[in-house]
């Protein structure tokens, strides 16, 4: 049987990992605002691997970017990057204070939120159709010989 201590533990050990993720989720993006200079974010090749494989934009193609101007205080050309951009910087704002909070209190907050099936599928089903509509305005806007630019393989 599984003693109390080791589920504390684990769940400590998850929710300090919670609160790394979601900070450096907000910083690195800040630490690309601040060397942004030139807007060189425009131009640069992506880091995402499914991009620099197939050309193609991944469902979270963007994010970062969409972080880096919202920093900069461009809220149109953040949600143009990405439209969960913005609700990125809140959901990880709210993770650590949430996480922290637990820790401190030794209470659960948000669970029945957090593990809801319904939301899951909710968001999944909403990030799919915006992807879908992404890959056809992307495939609309670029000819077949810009999508093998933007891959590793041109």
């Amino acid at each position: 049987m599984i003693s109390t201590d080791y589920i504390n533990n684990t769940q400590t050990r998850r929710k300090i990992y919670g609160i790394i993720g979601a900070a450096i989720t907000l910083i690195i993006p800040f630490f690309l605002m601040l060397h942004n200079h030139n807007d060189h974010l425009e131009t640069d090749q992506s880091l995402c691997p499914f991009k620099m494989l197939t050309g193609f934009p991944c469902p979270g193609c963007g994010i970062t970017k969409s972080l880096v101007y919202f920093y900069q205080g461009d809220l149109y050309k953040s949600i143009s990057y990405h439209i969960l951009g913005p609700f990125v910087i809140a959901f990880c704002a709210v993770t650590i204070v949430v996480l922290i909070t637990e820790l401190i209190t030794k209470k659960e907050y948000f669970t029945a939120l957090l593990y809801n099936r319904k939301l899951a599928y909710g968001l999944a089903i909403f990030l799919g159709v915006y992807h879908f509509i992404r890959l056809i305005l992307f495939v609309r806007n670029n000819s077949f010989d810009d999508i093998l630019h933007q891959s590793i393989w041109f």
